[in-house]
């Protein structure tokens, strides 16, 4: 098979590939070693997360590279000698190892360290070490697979059995149970929306943990819905910026620190232009610069929401006792 030197004239992906097989090729990466991952990849070359995914997939199939579980991609080559004398153990099929479990847990895998949109059939196909139409026995479609990797992540946290007593903080568990599965697989935030939720059993259990705490504080049925899907909100409405940061980092070579130092001249122009007088006295207020922490933002939210609601809350709660008394 004629292996392509990476021309000027290739397609981005076939340049990749044919620089990493030099890096192999020269030593400079040796067996066992972690080869570029997809985000890295697209940062380093200046491509598309897909054109990355295509390079590694490409290095896959060629046996320059292999999957390891949790370690990553790594090259190839370094399986251990069979101990003396004794008989070698049979080479395990993968085809025969292959179930649905395993095709969603490298699925889950592949998401977490280089992105959703790298995510492919082909590419876990290529992970497993089996033929590119294998993972269709077991599920039908990319889509398919995604529902279950989030039902999966998202069973990954449960709750107590001995729940808090007091409403606010059975919410706040489940909120930063939530929280943690998002900083978990950031991915998990991209592929549901309030108008189109995600119907997976899992992530229910999560909806009846806060409904649940609601419940029985004299709310009315939509109300009571309301709440919740205002406190989910403040969860996810945050959680997509974990996987947009990580793949804007990986698409442009910079990170969110470098990013903004790029934009200094921008924001100057916006401060010294006179017209958001407020804006420039605010900015202006910081000492050290302002550092955009989402965990702390998080928490901050959450109080600033459990606080509103509490009057809603505990209000309703003491008028539908009081005419309980009357009736």
């Amino acid at each position: 098979m004629t292996k392509t030197t990476g021309t000027l004239g290739d397609p981005p992906y076939l340049r990749i590939v044919a620089a990493i097989r030099r890096r192999i090729a020269d030593g400079e990466l040796a067996p066992g070693d972690r080869v570029p991952s997809t985000r890295q990849i697209a940062g380093e070359w200046g491509v598309a997360l897909a054109t990355a995914t295509k390079a590694l997939t490409t290095l896959r199939l060629e046996g320059l590279v292999e999957a390891r579980p949790r370690i990553g991609t790594v090259v190839a080559g370094t399986a251990p000698a069979a101990p003396a004398r004794r008989r070698p153990s049979p080479v395990p099929d993968p085809e025969h190892e292959l179930s649905l479990d395993r095709i969603v847990r490298t699925a889950i895998d592949i998401a977490d360290t280089e992105g959703l949109s790298a995510l492919s059939m082909r590419g876990v196909a290529a992970r497993l070490g089996v033929a590119a139409m294998s993972p269709y026995r077991y599920v039908p479609s990319k889509d398919d697979l995604i529902l279950l990797m989030a039902d999966t992540a998202f069973g990954e946290e449960s709750y107590p059995a001995n729940a808090p007593e007091e409403w606010r903080s059975r919410i706040e568990l489940g909120a930063r149970t939530l929280w943690t599965l998002y900083r978990k697989h950031p991915w998990l935030a991209q592929i549901g929306s309030l108008t189109r939720p995600l119907l997976v059993p899992n992530l229910m259990v999560h909806g009846e943990w806060v409904l649940r705490a609601l419940d029985g504080h004299g709310l009315d049925p939509t109300k009571l819905f309301d709440i919740h899907v205002l406190l989910y909100s403040h969860v996810q409405g945050l959680a997509v910026h974990l996987e947009m940061e990580a793949n804007a980092e990986a698409a442009t070579g910079q990170s969110e620190d470098q990013w903004m130092d790029s934009r200094t001249p921008a924001l100057r122009e916006l401060v010294e232009s006179g017209r958001f007088p407020t804006f420039t006295k605010v900015v202006g207020g910081f000492e050290d610069g302002y550092d955009l922490r989402l965990d702390a933002l998080f928490e901050f939210g959450l109080k600033a929401l459990l606080d509103g609601l509490t009057s809603i809350v505990e209000g309703q709660e003491a008028v539908t006792q009081t005419q309980e008394r009357v009736h």
